[in-house]
C-alpha cells in the first residue's frame, strides 16, 4: 500500500480552521491503475506548491484499483482555485471515463488540528458511501 505521506506546503495561521478535503476513487480496471497513479502524482507535484494548501497526503491501493486523497487548505476558494487550475483540471477531466466510483467530504478543523488522521478520513468517507448522498450541499458532497 503506497503511502505519500502528509506534506504541508505551507504554514497555517494559528487559531484559524481549515477546511479539510477526503476523496476515494476506485477506477474500473487494474489496467487503468498505472495511468491513474501517474496522473496522480501530477496533481500532487501541484498541490505542493499550491497558495493556500496546508498539507495533503495519499494511498495508493492499486490491486483494489482505490486511491485516497487528503488535502487541508485555507479557505474553500483555495481548494476551489487549485481544482480549477492546470493540471488538476486537465487530469480529473481526461480521468473520468476510467472512474468506477468517487466519494468526497469535507469538514472544518481548526489547524491545531492538523495533520488530519487517515482513520478520521477514512471514518468520514466510510460514512459518506453508506448515506448515499449525491451531490449535496453544506460541508460534504457524495459519491459521484
Amino acid at each position: 500500500m503506497p503511502t505519500l505521506p502528509w506534506t504541508a506546503p505551507n504554514p497555517a495561521t494559528p487559531g484559524t480552521s481549515a477546511i479539510v478535503m477526503a476523496s476515494r476513487f476506485e477506477v474500473r480496471s487494474l489496467s487503468d491503475v498505472p495511468r491513474f497513479f501517474a496522473r496522480s502524482m501530477t496533481v500532487w507535484r501541484q498541490l505542493r506548491r499550491s497558495p493556500g494548501a496546508l498539507g495533503g497526503s495519499l494511498i495508493a491501493r492499486p490491486l483494489r484499483r482505490t486511491f485516497y486523497t487528503l488535502s487541508a487548505w485555507e479557505s474553500r476558494e483555495a481548494l476551489d482555485a487549485f481544482a480549477a487550475a492546470e493540471p488538476h483540471r486537465s487530469v480529473m477531466r481526461g480521468l473520468r471515463g476510467t472512474m468506477r466510483e468517487s466519494t468526497f467530504t469535507f469538514w472544518q478543523t481548526p489547524v491545531e488540528q492538523l495533520p488530519i488522521t487517515w482513520a478520521d478520513a477514512h471514518g468520514r468517507l466510510d460514512a459518506q458511501r453508506t448515506a448515499g448522498t449525491v451531490g449535496g450541499g453544506g460541508d460534504t458532497a457524495g459519491t459521484r
